[in-house]
């Protein structure tokens, strides 16, 4: 029996798109969405009204009369994403397919689709936020008061009636909430996204969101082909904390509706296929362009990546180093990884500086070393892959 793959298209659609709502720290910004509307496939028009201000009134000729401008601006989405997977027939029997399928799409959208969309949503309002200079210079050991600075600035903008948002990174999420001069002050409160309520931490009515710090980076790379993913830019800040209003964004998104084919169906193998393909993008109302304030960190580059080594099993000697710059501090961890893709990362112990001395351990073969360079104990950016063979 085939399985009814227009009733589960769907259907699938449907729940992962709830999904999206519940594990995506940026999916609250679809809510204001509302108002847009599609004019092409890749194309969205959202309303920008403006008004005149009061006028003296006249006891002669009465009213004033004032102007109503609605700006109509064309967006074009630019997030065109996809991706096919499979299952093989004979990892499920007919009575599983619908709770396997369910449960590896579910996690396809939980691990991929959604840090990548947060990922992108958050990289575009820190990289207007720091175009447009509103940004902050805050001391990383008073995280309370850069969040206080960054509420003032937003504030003196929309006013003082607005439900504003603080996207926090882990860092300064955990800083915050260790601080005993506002542990008092954090309080539990009812967060609306979507259909769904979720229970957040706020500060002085702000709702904090804390978010990986994978995702708040100022700029990313989104793959092509086969590899895809996404991966931050090289010499990308990292955002330590970004406060705008909620409705300040506007996430417009068009899941397509799932294809799926059968075994029967699928000419590439006997195999369930799901096709997954959404566009998205996130706008910024010409009004809402100086409501979005962000904290960045320091700017670092690697000046000199470390290069590859040849070394001879037995005499091995000689080290693998970087070099970098910034206006922070720079401290340094050594991991190494199982290929120049940095698959199976692991941490090396007492490698904390610019030079890492090669293991003289090794045996025949290739091993791949990396180093994270952090800028004030905070932010941070990895180096390539240095590859060292041992003959």
């Amino acid at each position: 029996m085939a399985i009814n793959s227009i009733e589960n298209a769907v259907r699938y659609a449907g729940e992962l798109d709830k999904m999206f709502a519940q594990k995506s720290a940026t999916g609250f910004f679809a809510d204001n969405a509302l108002a847009t509307k599609f004019v092409g496939a890749k194309t969205v028009i959202i309303p920008d009204v403006d008004f005149q201000g009061l006028s003296d009134y006249d006891r002669d000729t009465g009213y004033t009369k004032g102007a109503i401008t609605v700006s109509n601006t064309s967006y074009t989405m630019a997030m065109d994403r996809a991706r096919s997977l499979q299952i093989d027939r004979e990892d499920m029997d007919e009575t599983g397919i619908a709770n396997l399928a369910g449960k590896i799409l579910g996690e396809y959208v939980r691990t991929k689709v959604v840090p990548e969309c947060d990922a992108y949503v958050l990289s575009k309002l820190g990289g207007l936020a720091l175009t447009r200079s509103n940004v902050i210079d805050g001391d990383i050991e008073k995280p309370y008061e850069a969040l206080c600075k960054l509420i003032n600035e937003v504030q003196s903008v929309v006013g003082y009636d607005e439900e504003l948002v603080a996207f926090v990174d882990g860092y300064m999420f955990a800083a915050l909430q260790n601080s005993t001069e506002i542990s008092k002050m954090i309080t539990v409160s009812d967060f609306k996204q979507g259909d769904i309520s979720l229970k957040v931490k706020s500060i002085n009515g702000v709702s904090l969101i804390p978010v990986v710090a994978d995702r708040m980076k100022t700029a990313y790379t989104f793959n092509t082909g086969a590899a895809g993913g996404f991966a931050p830019i090289e010499n990308a800040r990292e955002i330590y904390m970004l406060v705008l209003p909620k409705t300040a964004a506007h996430l417009v998104k068009k899941t397509e509706n799932m294809r799926i084919f059968t075994p029967e169906q699928n000419i590439d193998a006997d195999a369930y296929k799901f096709d997954y393909r959404i566009y998205y993008d996130v706008f910024v109302n010409k009004s809402g362009l100086d409501s979005i304030w962000g904290w960045i960190s320091p700017a670092v580059s690697i000046t000199t990546q470390p290069a590859d080594k040849t070394v001879n099993e037995g005499s091995i000697s000689g080290s693998l180093t970087v070099s970098a710059q910034s206006e922070g501090a720079l401290t340094y961890q050594w991991y190494q990884c199982q290929d120049e893709n940095k698959t199976g990362a692991v941490k090396m112990a007492g490698k904390t500086s610019a030079s890492m001395t090669i293991p003289t351990d090794l045996t025949e073969g290739e091993y791949f070393y990396f180093v994270k360079v952090i800028v004030d104990g905070a932010a941070s950016t990895y180096s390539d892959v240095a590859v060292v063979t041992v003959s």
